[in-house]
């Protein structure tokens, strides 16, 4: 885009004076291609809320889960700036109207030319599980071709490509597809200036072929930020169909009789009464909360719970840890699952990580995996909860203080069940177990109240 003046004044009227030109283009931009928003040249209205802009940044951040407020702030340029899928979020890409589907269960799929970034028989590999994944979970089979006109097209193109949607350089706009139907319907176009990898570097091409696949067959983009058709690139190293995926393709093709098929956890509903956590920990200020392969995150100065994917800020993690806590003196972060630990400074793996529960802490083999932790700042001391026992561990001398284990009951008078995860916070710990949690004030040993688990959530 051009200079400032050629931004709709509402646009800029909405940013603080001082923003980044680069901003300014890149809200126009985003909400032009995923949006539907008119370049029009659109003036100031007198209503702001009536604002083409404003209603079309309100319906973004309402897609993402952000705080709807109609302006441009940082987590929604955040979310703007980040690596996605070019298919609409809500306005229509399509060749026919409706909701357009394959009237045939048995499709064919080519293509038409190769990434240079791997080789062909891994191009090939990534395409065909991509299909498998989709045809696991309904009635479609796919066959491919080694020439003519397929189905389904697939081909590596650059920039304007005579589609009337064209591609915009490294990250971004990472690949589109178009619903089904005849010419251009159900093909697939990856950015070829983007980096096509088959591990967690740079673009994952299983996993967006995957997402795109399912635009090929008809689906839109989810709000589920579990789905494999949300719109944005989150790659952990596994690629499975969520619920919403499943329910998505089998509304328009019906059931598959695989029964056994793989499914993603859904995303929690931080408001679910029936909410449990796997582990809790603070992180420099927030506090978050583990269930499956997501967290929910508070601060308190944005009280509002954020939802992501744990792979959003830690892709080498595992799925379902047991138990985290923050180390403050270290600026470390320490993740349990099983007998093995992984220690973070912020959004960076430690060296030699992970390691085993056996050597760096002293734990008897007897110990198969850690329920929950928590570390006191003020002593340097780190509780480990396992079974109805705890542990003690001095962070400064790094060994286990003797006379441990202990029975949780006595230490900790009036925890007597399990402990599912447990943080401190204001000098008061939180024990939680099931839908409860407990506060509990060390100093006077004993339960201050008792609420439930998501009772942090403004719920």
């Amino acid at each position: 885009m051009g200079s400032l003046g050629s931004l709709p004044l509402l646009l800029l009227l909405l940013f603080r004076v001082g923003a980044q030109k680069q901003d300014l283009d890149l809200v126009q931009k985003y909400l032009e291609n995923y949006y539907n928003l008119r370049n029009d040249g659109d003036q100031a209205e007198r209503q702001r809320d009536a604002s083409p802009v404003v209603e079309k940044l309100k319906q973004m951040q309402k897609f993402f889960g952000l705080k709807v407020t109609g302006k441009p702030d940082a987590d929604t340029l955040n979310v703007m700036k980040q690596p996605r899928c070019g298919v609409p979020d809500v306005a229509p890409f399509v060749l026919t109207a409706g909701q357009p589907r394959w009237e045939k269960a048995q499709l064919t799929y080519r293509i038409e030319n190769y990434t240079p970034d791997l080789p062909r028989a891994v191009v090939d590999r990534a395409m065909e599980k991509a299909f498998q994944l989709w045809s696991s979970a309904s009635p479609l089979r796919f066959t491919k071709l080694s020439e003519g006109q397929a189905d389904i097209m697939i081909s590596f193109v650059w920039g304007d490509h005579r589609d009337n949607s064209p591609f915009d350089g490294p990250g971004g706009n990472l690949a589109h597809a178009f619903q089904p139907g005849p010419n251009l319907g159900g093909d697939v176009h990856f950015d070829e200036d983007e980096r096509w990898t088959n591990n967690c570097s740079h673009y994952n091409l299983y996993r967006v072929a995957a997402h795109e696949l399912g635009h090929a067959l008809g689906l839109a983009h989810s709000t589920d930020i579990g789905a494999l058709m949300y719109p944005k690139y989150i790659f952990s190293g596994d690629v499975q169909l969520s619920q919403d995926d499943i329910n998505s393709i089998q509304t328009l093709y019906g059931s598959s009789p695989n029964h056994n098929l793989p499914i993603d956890p859904q995303a929690p509903q931080p408001c679910d009464t029936k909410l449990t956590f796997d582990a809790i920990t603070t992180v420099r200020g927030e506090v978050m909360f583990f269930k499956d392969r997501f967290c929910m995150r508070i601060h308190d100065l944005y009280p509002e719970v954020e939802l992501d994917l744990v792979s959003v800020f830690w892709p080498f993690l595992p799925n379902g840890f047991e138990a985290a806590y923050e180390v403050v003196y270290r600026d470390e972060v320490r993740f349990f699952k099983g007998n093995k630990y992984w220690a973070l400074r912020e959004y960076d793996l430690l060296y030699g990580y992970p390691r085993s529960i056996y050597t760096s802490f002293g734990f008897p083999k007897t110990v198969r995996n850690i329920d929950a932790a928590v570390s006191e700042e003020e002593t340097g001391k780190t509780y480990f909860f396992v079974a109805n026992k705890y542990w003690r561990y001095d962070e400064y001398k790094q060994s286990m203080d003797r006379g441990y284990p202990q029975m949780i009951s006595h230490g900790f008078p009036g925890i007597v069940s399990k402990v599912d995860a447990v943080f401190k916070k204001d000098g008061f710990f939180y024990f939680f177990h099931g839908i409860s949690q407990f506060k509990y004030d060390p100093k006077a040993k004993k339960i201050l109240a008792v609420r439930r688990a998501n009772s942090w959530f403004n719920c």
